[in-house]
């Protein structure tokens, strides 16, 4: 298995502690958000859907690369791989 870094955004460190990195093994993006959600609570909910599809709201990119471009969740991921996770933001103008 490879371990990856996830890059947690700060609306979502409440769920690991604060911690802005976080460290997770697995051999695709799914595998590591799957363990990423084991070890801290409630952030799967945040990211992935009941059928552990991404939600719509959120990117998320290995390596600067988007994985809805890619194999999505089965996009593999390698050793020292780094995964962010991009919460959408929304604004309104004046």
């Amino acid at each position: 298995m490879s371990q990856a870094t996830v890059r947690i955004p700060a609306p979502l460190r409440s769920f690991t502690g604060g911690a802005a990195e976080v460290a997770v093994e697995g051999d695709t993006v799914g595998e590591v958000l799957r363990s990423l959600s084991e070890i801290h609570s409630g952030l799967k909910q945040q990211i992935l859907t009941d059928k552990d599809g991404v939600r719509d709201f959120v990117n998320i990119f290995v390596d600067n690369k988007n994985i809805r471009s890619l194999a999505g969740l089965e996009s593999p991921v390698t050793e020292d791989a780094v995964i962010y996770i991009v919460p959408a933001v929304a604004g309104g103008g004046s």
